[in-house]
C-alpha cells in the first residue's frame, strides 16, 4: 500500500508538472518581451524591431522592451541572446550582419549563427543607395569611379554593419578603386559623418538615407538593385552606371534562442508577422524604402541556410580577411 501511494503520489506530481508547464505554454507572453536590436537607435534594425514592436505589444497585451545593443559588427547582442534563457521573451532583431556575414568576416565567434538561434520569421529586406557628401565633386557613379582611381586611397567610406562594408568592398573590387575603410557602431553615425565631409561614402540601406537624400543633405549616385527602385526612381543602378553585374541588398529576420519550445515560437511567429503585415508597418516600409519580409519559421531557416552559402562567397569575392 506504502508503494502504491508513493507511486500515486509520484504520478501526481508529473502530472502536476506537465499541466504547469501547459499553462505556461498557454499564457505566454506573461510578461513583457525584449527586442535586442544590435544596431544604434534610430538605425533601420531599430526603426523596424519598434514598428513591429508595437502590434506585437497591442497584440500580446504584454510590453515590448527595445534593448539597443549596437558595437563589435553586432556580436554583442547577437551573444546576449544565444545566451538567454530559451523561453521567448529575449528575441534578436537580427540581420544579414549577425546572422548571415559575421561567421565569415571573424576568425571566432561567441555565438554560432546557424546552431544558438531558431529562426521566427523574416522582417524586412530591401536595396541600398551609395550616397556621397555634397561637396565631393561627383554627380555620377563614373565620375565617383574616376575620382578614386585618379587618387589611390585617398577616399573614404563608412559601414556600420556587414550589409554596408560588403556593399562597399564588392564595389571597389569591380570597380577597381581603392579606398579607405573607416568602421562605425552604426550606419546613422556613418551618415552623419558624410553630411559632414569627415568621410566620402556610404552605401546604406534605403531607411536610413531616404529622408537625407530626399532633403538634399547628401547625394545620391547610384542603387545597389538589379532595377532602379520605386523611391528614387531617378537615381541610377550601379549596374546601369558601368558596374555590370553589381547587385547587393539586405535583410532583418527575428530570433529566438536555440532550445526555445515549439508552442512559444509559433506564438512569436504569430505576433511577428501580424505585426509585419499590419497597417502601421505598411506604411513605415513606404515611407522608409522596405519591403514586408514575412516566413514561416521553416522558410527562414531554409532562407538563412542560403544566405550563409552566399555571404561566404560575397565576403570572399570583396577581398575581406576575416579578422
Amino acid at each position: 500500500m506504502k508503494k502504491f501511494l508513493r507511486g500515486l503520489a509520484a504520478a501526481s506530481a508529473i502530472a502536476a508538472g506537465l499541466l504547469a508547464s501547459a499553462q505556461a505554454l498557454a499564457a505566454f507572453p506573461d510578461k513583457p518581451i525584449r527586442f535586442v536590436v544590435p544596431n544604434t537607435a534610430g538605425s533601420a534594425t531599430d526603426q523596424l524591431a519598434r514598428t513591429v514592436g508595437l502590434t506585437v505589444q497591442q497584440r500580446s497585451g504584454q510590453a515590448v522592451v527595445i534593448d539597443n545593443k549596437a558595437g563589435a559588427n553586432g556580436i554583442i547582442a547577437a551573444e546576449f541572446v544565444a545566451k538567454a534563457p530559451a523561453d521567448g521573451y529575449t528575441v534578436l532583431i537580427g540581420n544579414v550582419t549577425t546572422n548571415a556575414a559575421n561567421p565569415y568576416l571573424y576568425k571566432k565567434l561567441p555565438y554560432s549563427a546557424d546552431k544558438d538561434f531558431v529562426p521566427l520569421t523574416g522582417l524586412g529586406r530591401g536595396s541600398q543607395v551609395m550616397v556621397v557628401n555634397n561637396d565631393l565633386p561627383a554627380k555620377t557613379v563614373g565620375e565617383f569611379i574616376a575620382l578614386a582611381k585618379a587618387n589611390p586611397g585617398k577616399y573614404t567610406f563608412g559601414s556600420g554593419g556587414a550589409s554596408a562594408r560588403v556593399a562597399t568592398e564588392g564595389f571597389a573590387q569591380m570597380a577597381g578603386v581603392k579606398l579607405l575603410h573607416v568602421p562605425y557602431k552604426g550606419n546613422p553615425l556613418a551618415l552623419t559623418d558624410v553630411m559632414a565631409g569627415q568621410i566620402h561614402i556610404l552605401f546604406t540601406d534605403m531607411t536610413t538615407a531616404l529622408p537625407l537624400v530626399r532633403s538634399g543633405k547628401v547625394r545620391a549616385l547610384g542603387v545597389t538593385s538589379k532595377t532602379r527602385s520605386v523611391y528614387l526612381p531617378d537615381v541610377p543602378t550601379i549596374d546601369e552606371s558601368g558596374v555590370r553585374g553589381y547587385e547587393a541588398g539586405y535583410w532583418f529576420a527575428a530570433y529566438a534562442p536555440a532550445g526555445t519550445p515549439p508552442d512559444v515560437v509559433a506564438t512569436l511567429n504569430r505576433l511577428l508577422t501580424e505585426g509585419v503585415r499590419s497597417d502601421s508597418a505598411a506604411t513605415f516600409f513606404k515611407s522608409v524604402g522596405m519591403d514586408a519580409f514575412a516566413t514561416t519559421s521553416d522558410e527562414m531557416r531554409e532562407f538563412n541556410r542560403i544566405e550563409l552559402i552566399q555571404w561566404s562567397k560575397s565576403i570572399k569575392a570583396a577581398g575581406i580577411e576575416p579578422e
